[in-house]
């Protein structure tokens, strides 16, 4: 076995290569920026090394670099991780050139799979079902509007060297084809720097199926059965299970012999995963193929019982698989939800900031947080904003939905926005308990999504404004002490009062309370509760007893505030001496701001510029998305002042907007 490794990435997949490596006696080496310093997968690496600035064009995406450092310490192999390089030939061929063994597969299959037109063109020949469409290289743009005239509407136009939603137009009429080709090109492009691409038909309701297959230097390959990635937004995974609900056996027996199939044409090494489009009555056709180890890779370990990473170790050192077909067996069910620092009610806008409180669920047999965040770490623009994978495990589906519910419910995040909330809503919501999956499934819960928010019941406001006195006196008190037998509060003859002031949102929130002999009357918005209870400062849990019911609520508090965890939502209580500001990141009083730091794409207006209302003015990219800075109403455009290509921080102003008078109309 390799005795050294390095790992070229970074964060919680990091962490995770070093935990198999560690179990296997294999030494690590990390890599890091500017912005990763102090990060948990250089802490938990036997050796670090320093590879550039904070950007990733400048630290985790510099080959030269990378190799040096494995060389300099040396390492044995690299393990790419995903994302970054894990699907680069040109650092597969660059740790070929320097004896040094790259953990993935050969550079041959990666540049086979590379290209979606060229993968199509070799999965055809294997016998692989693809979805009826064009995937020449033709690019004449009326031949492929006769093509898809041909296949007929809706159609998707899909760059060839495309990934994560970019470079994809959806459409539904054919005189729409060409304008839509000609975007499309564009943005290819500019991403991807090929602008060619493929038609396919457009699949009504798709499933997103994948199956996972492994194969080694010896010719023997297997599958480790497949996993359900429907719930996306912007073409991006929320929400990840195993085995896939609701298909039946033979059109599963018949996908994971595809993905086999499709492994075994390019003479596959390594792990890799075969993904499908899916018909709702489970007919499959060869989507793409990952050619690295997948971010919801654990779900399948929880199904199986095999270390993924530890086989692609032995795989990459020439051992054969350590297990053949007949001995893979499905054992119960398993979720995965992606908790990430983001804003779901603003269009999943991420979240930047230092996480000021965390606390991850109690992990167990059932229960498995893969992350590389702990509290006090920063989420920056540099990087993805995923702050943990929530992995749970039950004996059949159902099982499995009540641990998720269960486990997100003692995930606690403050300091910045979260999902949590939103993804409980998920696993609630009709379609995801029914496995009626698709990948628009999310638009189509939308009202349970978003809009079907519960106010928050008067016990949990009155037991939010105890816990806050409570915390007030536990500064000069033992945290463990009921608050009512603190000397301090008790006077000859007088029942000492409190009102505690707090503001949810932008709505005022007074509860006074009373002290009586077992604790506290509490009387909110004309209603009286008898209340006592007492803080366990160890777990930041607070525990009561509202009008005879116990209960508890866990919280955290900062210079600013107070949060309260409950059933898998939080609530956020400022204190009113501090400033509120209603102002969104993009203003409308004359001038619109940059919502996050990125880097600006496009500038589409120039000074002078007439504008109707939402008019597309600027897009700004940060964390593998792009944003359009809209106009927020009929006007003309004062100054623009960023170019393309400019880096910009949050706040910053991009363009000066007056509102459309008559007199100018």
């Amino acid at each position: 076995m390799f005795e050294k490794i390095l790992i070229a990435n970074r964060g919680e997949i990091a962490c995770r290569v070093i935990r198999s490596a560690k179990k296997l006696g294999i030494a690590t080496v990390a890599v890091y920026s500017d912005a990763d310093a102090q990060s948990q997968h250089v802490k938990l690496a036997d050796e670090a090394i320093y590879i550039g600035e904070s950007p990733a064009a400048q630290s985790y995406l510099q080959i030269d670099r990378i190799i040096q450092a494995a060389v300099k310490t040396g390492a044995q192999a690299i393990h790419p991780g995903y994302g970054f390089l894990s699907e680069n030939d040109q650092f597969a061929e660059a740790c070929q050139a320097n004896n040094i063994n790259f953990i993935g597969p050969p550079v041959a299959a990666i540049l086979a799979m590379g290209l979606k037109a060229t993968s199509k063109a070799l999965m055809e020949k294997a016998g692989v079902p693809l979805t009826p469409g064009y995937h020449g290289s033709n690019q004449d743009a009326e031949f492929l509007k006769q093509q898809a005239d041909g296949i007929g509407y809706p159609v998707l136009i899909k760059a060839s060297a495309g990934g994560g939603g970019k470079g994809m137009r959806l459409v539904e009429r054919s005189e729409d084809f060409l304008s839509s080709l000609a975007s499309c090109k564009s943005e290819a492009k500019s991403s991807f720097g090929n602008d060619e691409v493929l038609i396919e038909r457009y699949v009504i309701n798709p499933r997103h199926i994948e199956v996972q297959v492994f194969g080694d230097s010896h010719g023997n390959y297997v599958h480790l059965f497949e996993r359900d990635c429907s719930v996306q937004r912007r073409h991006q995974k929320v929400l990840e299970e195993a085995p896939a609900p609701l298909v039946s056996q033979d059109k599963l027996d018949a996908m994971r012999q595809a993905a086999i199939d499709a492994a075994r044409a390019v003479d596959y090494v390594g792990a890799g995963t075969v993904e499908f489009i899916v018909e709702q009555d489970g007919t499959a056709y060869f989507m793409e193929m990952n050619t690295r180890l997948q971010v919801e890779h654990p779900v399948t370990e929880m199904i199986t019982g095999v270390d993924l990473v530890e086989w692609q170790l032995r795989v990459a050192f020439g051992e054969p698989l350590p297990k053949q077909q007949d001995q893979l067996k499905i054992h119960g069910h398993a979720i995965e939800a992606r908790v990430y620092a983001e804003e779901p009610e603003k269009g999943f806008i991420p979240a930047i900031g230092q996480i000021s409180y965390l606390h991850y669920p109690e992990q167990n047999q059932h229960v498995r947080v893969d992350s590389g965040i702990v509290q006090g770490d920063e989420i920056s623009s540099y990087y993805d904003p995923m702050i943990a994978k929530l992995i749970v495990w039950g004996e059949n589906r159902e099982a499995a939905l009540l641990q998720m519910h269960h486990a997100l419910g003692q995930f606690h995040v403050d300091g910045l926005g979260n999902n949590i909330a939103f993804l409980d809503r998920i696993i609630r919501c009709d379609s995801f308990k029914s496995a009626k999956l698709d990948t628009n499934l999310i638009q189509r819960e939308d009202e349970f999504l978003f809009k079907n928010i519960q106010s928050l019941a008067p016990e949990l406001i009155v037991a939010t404004a105890l816990t806050e006195l409570l915390l007030r006196f536990s500064k000069n008190k033992p945290a463990s002490n009921p608050v009512w037998q603190s000397e301090t509060l008790w006077r000859v003859n007088i029942s000492p009062s409190y009102a505690i002031k707090l503001k949810l949102d932008a709505t005022l929130v007074q509860v006074n309370l009373s002290a009586e002999k077992e604790g506290f009357v509490a009387e909110y918005q004309g209603e009286k509760f008898h209340i006592s209870g007492q803080l366990l400062n160890n777990n930041n849990t607070a525990h009561f007893n509202i009008n005879g019911k116990q209960d508890k609520i866990a919280f955290s508090q900062n210079a600013h505030g107070l949060t309260i965890f409950k059933n898998g939502q939080s609530h956020k209580f400022s204190y009113l001496n501090q400033k509120f500001s209603s102002d969104d990141a993009q203003s409308t009083e004359g001038n619109l701001k940059a919502p996050m730091p990125g880097v600006i794409t496009q500038v589409l207006v120039a000074a002078n510029d007439q504008v109707k209302k939402d008019d597309v003015l600027m897009t700004l990219e940060a964390m593998k998305m792009e944003y359009s800075i809209r106009a927020p109403h009929d006007g003309i455009v004062a100054a623009s002042y960023f170019q393309a290509g400019d880096q910009v921080k949050a706040g910053d102003e991009l363009v000066e907007f007056q509102a459309l008078t008559e007199e100018v109309a």
